[in-house]
């Protein structure tokens, strides 16, 4: 009777964390608080100037930590889509200085997982201070929901919109500013979510958030974008300089 107790709680378990076939279809027992939550956020086209690093097209702007082949799927919508083990992605170009970066994702639907389990990714700006992504749809956000600067500071609202829908962050950024070896001025950030301005010149306290490539905080960095075993997508990704 123990083996088939155990058994049962296994299934059980198994059934409760099941996710859908097509993780980019939501089926009819979710529930959009409002309309505007399964409309796309409209996609923005990079200004003149702009280092464009991801058009759709192909990956050449990118590579794996390692500096090896990134192995992340072009996807016929002109995203590209971490898959499992495939790793994460760093720009082959570094920054400095104070910039603008935008780029549009989405979160597959996983109503199986909980928390940290449900379109987990994030976006690291001088691969060093993520911008969280994650299925924090309806959710009081905390500060490793999304767009949380991770387990720095909460968004201050929650501009989510449902998963499997296009979403956009605009990440204003100015980084650290160092003098004798000695760091006189913190990284800053301000964030916009959906066009909803969720941070606001967020002073941030440590060199490297959890995960991140770290490095000299005084040097340019990469962008960084995360694999933690979710098939998130992102597309149109560009940078402007300031």
């Amino acid at each position: 009777m123990r083996a088939l107790s155990c058994l049962v709680v296994v299934a059980a378990t198994a059934a409760a964390v099941a996710q859908p076939a097509d993780p980019w279809t939501l089926d009819a027992k979710f529930k959009a608080a409002k309309a505007d939550d399964l409309k796309d956020a409209p996609g923005t086209p990079p200004p003149s100037g702009a280092v464009v690093l991801f058009d759709g097209k192909d990956t050449s702007k990118w590579q794996k930590r390692d500096g090896s082949e990134v192995k992340w799927v072009l996807r016929p919508n002109g995203a590209m889509e971490g898959v499992k083990g495939h790793g994460d992605i760093v720009t082959k170009e570094k920054f400095g200085g104070s910039f603008k970066l935008h780029l549009e994702f989405r979160v597959p639907y996983e109503p199986g997982g909980a928390g940290q389990g449900r379109g987990n990714s994030g976006v690291y700006v001088q691969g060093r201070y993520e911008v969280q992504v994650l299925d924090s749809y309806g959710l009081k956000s905390k500060n490793n929901d999304c767009a949380a600067i991770y387990e720095v500071a909460a968004p201050s609202v929650n501009a989510c919109k449902a998963p499997t829908v296009w979403q956009s962050y605009d990440i204003e950024f100015t980084a650290p500013v160092f003098a004798g070896g000695k760091k006189t001025e913190p990284a800053r950030m301000s964030v916009y979510h959906n066009g909803v301005k969720v941070h606001d010149g967020v002073r941030i306290p440590v060199d490297n958030t959890r995960a991140g490539a770290g490095g000299d905080p005084a040097t340019p960095g990469p962008i960084l974008l995360q694999d933690h075993g979710h098939p998130v997508q992102y597309r149109n990704v560009w940078l402007l300089k300031q």
